[in-house]
Order: C-alpha cells, then sequence, then structure tokens
C-alpha cells in the first residue's frame, strides 16, 4: 500500500510510491469490476462513452496539465484501471473540493478520484473502492513555528485560528479537538490555506501531508510542525463512485 507518511519523505520516495499504486491497479480492476458502479462504466465503456473524471487541483495527488489533462498519483491509479477496463476516452472535470460529492451525486462526472478519505459520513453519500494509500495529515505554520503549534490542542489552547479546506475532515478534527467555529477558517484548497497563514490570517494550517509537502518544497516562508501530534490516526484515501445504482454494490469493507 502507498505510504505517505511524514518520517523519511522525499521526492524518490514518492516516485516509488507511485509506482507502487499502480501496481495495485491490478488488484482494484479486480474490485471494481465485480461492483453495480463498474458495470456502469464497462457499459458506458462498451458504447464509446467518455468516462469523466472529477478532482481538484491538488498537486501532487491530481491536477490538470498544460492541457487539461487529468495528472497526479490518483489520477495515475484511475488511468491505469480504466485502461485495463479498456478505455482511455476520458473527460477531466476540475472542480473544488467541496464541489467533489455534490458534483459525483448531480452526474457531473462519473469518479472521484481526488484522493478522498474513506469516513462513515461519506460512505452515506458515495461508494469508495478499496483503499489506495495510507495518508498522514499535517500542519502548516510560517517559517520557525513562531507560536509554537504541535496539535491542534495548542491552536486551541492559545485562542489562535486554525485554516483548512472547505469540506475537509480536519474541520470536523478541530470542532473535535475544541477549536472554536469562528477560529476555524475555511478555504477552497491548500494554496488557499498556505497563502492564509502567509498573510497571517491564520496561525496554522490543516492538510493532509502529501499537499502540505509539495506547498513547502516551493515555498520556505512556511515549514511543517515538527514535531506535530496528530488528533487522528492515518487515513485511507480512495476512488469513489455515484450510489446511484439499482443493482448491489460491493462496498470498501471500511465503510
Amino acid at each position: 500500500m502507498l505510504k505517505w507518511k511524514h518520517e523519511n519523505y522525499s521526492f524518490r520516495s514518492a516516485i516509488w510510491g507511485r509506482m507502487a499504486a499502480l501496481c495495485m491497479a491490478a488488484v482494484a480492476v479486480a474490485s471494481i469490476a465485480s461492483s453495480a458502479s463498474a458495470e456502469s462504466l464497462l457499459e458506458k465503456i462498451k458504447n464509446g462513452e467518455t468516462i469523466r473524471l472529477g478532482f481538484t487541483n491538488e498537486p501532487p495527488g491530481t491536477y490538470p496539465g498544460a492541457n487539461g489533462e487529468p495528472l497526479g498519483v490518483e489520477n495515475e491509479i484511475t488511468l491505469e484501471i480504466l485502461k485495463k477496463m479498456g478505455t482511455t476516452k476520458i473527460g477531466p472535470v476540475v472542480t473544488e473540493w467541496g464541489s467533489l460529492v455534490p458534483g459525483l451525486q448531480a452526474g457531473r462526472f462519473d469518479i472521484i478520484t481526488a484522493g478522498m478519505w474513506i469516513k462513515a459520513d461519506r460512505c452515506r453519500n458515495v461508494l469508495f473502492s478499496e483503499p489506495v494509500a495510507l495518508e498522514y495529515d499535517a500542519l502548516l505554520v510560517p517559517k520557525g513555528n513562531p507560536e509554537g503549534l504541535h496539535s491542534y490542542e495548542d491552536v486551541r489552547d492559545k485562542g489562535l485560528t486554525l485554516v483548512t479546506g472547505a469540506g475537509y475532515t480536519a474541520v470536523k478534527n478541530a470542532q473535535d479537538s475544541g477549536i472554536a467555529d469562528n477560529k476555524i477558517m475555511q478555504v477552497a484548497g491548500p494554496p488557499e490555506v498556505a497563502q492564509a497563514v502567509k498573510a497571517g490570517r491564520a496561525a496554522a494550517g490543516a492538510l493532509d501531508y502529501f499537499n502540505a509537502t509539495g506547498l513547502v518544497k516551493k515555498d520556505h516562508s512556511i515549514e511543517l510542525a515538527d514535531p506535530f501530534t496528530s488528533p487522528v490516526p492515518p487515513d485511507h484515501p480512495a476512488i469513489a463512485f455515484s450510489l446511484n445504482t439499482r443493482l448491489r454494490w460491493t462496498r470498501s469493507t471500511l465503510c
């Protein structure tokens, strides 16, 4: 399983992780091919229809290329699966994180490839594949960590503002950690999280480690809180499908 972990991370490990993820495609095909959602996909593929992928602009996980093509680890996994299922006819749909589930439910795309973590509330709204990774979260802070923040509790106890993406699981994690709602800023995605921290509108930003590391590598005015005590264990991102099917579905074992 691909592990996005904060220990000994490097671009080399990311490359190896990507290779491991792609090796999982054959297993994922077998899992997905037995599902009702896959039967629908197979019918679309048989009919020569375009399979639309919904994802966010959050490199290196998912992002559009210069010509709008779907790039990133999760997109590569999905494209490999779809190729094995018989199609390369893909339509990328880039949207904000908070619009992914509504967009899938409204039929604007067929698959969410944006590495959505498997959560009980989401299991009621989408159908997940088995996990494609094990992913940790991180705390983004200004260079030097001037407030000395190493946990959500530190943010709470100092009465500071935490910024994260709208619809991210970090919102609930922050609430469960006792951070007041008026101290939880929700923005569109990782670039906006980084900008809020840099501008001083928030003392820290909550992101998954993969995205946070990518931001830090590009901008040395921010860094990851180290050490960081996460309020939750690592999570499991997966590919998501619509609930709109009249046939039997084999759900992820984590739902």
